[in-house]
């Protein structure tokens, strides 16, 4: 048994759950997510909970598939109730994020301007010129364009300037060491 797959999903008020075959279509006041599914998974509905099986739960692949199509299901309901936010913090002297429409610009010591072009269904904002907020309904595509974003300019370890999570701790190394006077 999965101790995760046996739990159930509970549906706040506001959202609508529609369940397909092999499809969970989950809508709600902050967007709209389409969840493929397994075909050994099922997902009932009773009442406001959803409920996920397996077709064979003592089977190993099946046993991971429950915990992993709950969890998928889970983020789905919880996304587009409340929604997920990434932030990312820029460090570094010139550098700097602001939005050119629905496009994010990048000065972050190039010689040109970044533009980073966002997808549907994901909206980034800038807070103070150097934090990035990525927002939306899905878990996947806020982190896909988080991680897209700060592969841009990735921290690095010496002086610590880049593009990185908030809360992310980079480990800094040290740098060159200074030769005593005289020695070779």
């Amino acid at each position: 048994m999965s101790r995760l797959g046996k739990l159930p999903i509970i549906i706040p008020a506001g959202v609508q759950v529609e369940i397909k075959p092999e499809m969970v279509h989950v809508k709600g006041p902050k967007g709209e997510v389409a969840q493929p599914l397994h075909p050994h998974v099922t997902v009932t509905q009773d009442g406001n909970t959803l409920h996920v099986t397996v077709r064979q739960p003592e089977v190993g692949s099946d046993k991971a598939l429950w915990g992993l199509a709950r969890q998928l299901v889970n983020n789905a309901v919880i996304g587009t109730s409340q929604g997920f936010v990434k932030k990312l913090e820029m460090s570094g002297i010139g550098f700097k994020a602001q939005m050119e429409g629905k496009d994010l610009v990048l000065n972050i010591g190039f010689s040109h301007p970044v533009k980073y072009i966002v997808s549907a269904g994901v909206i980034v904002a800038v807070e103070k010129n150097n934090v990035i907020s990525v927002s939306g309904a899905s878990r996947q595509q806020v982190g896909q364009v988080a991680a897209e974003i700060r592969s841009l300019k990735k921290p690095e370890p010496y002086k610590g300037k880049g593009i990185k999570y908030a809360g992310e701790i980079i480990r800094r190394k040290a740098g060159k060491v200074v030769k005593a006077a005289g020695a070779k």
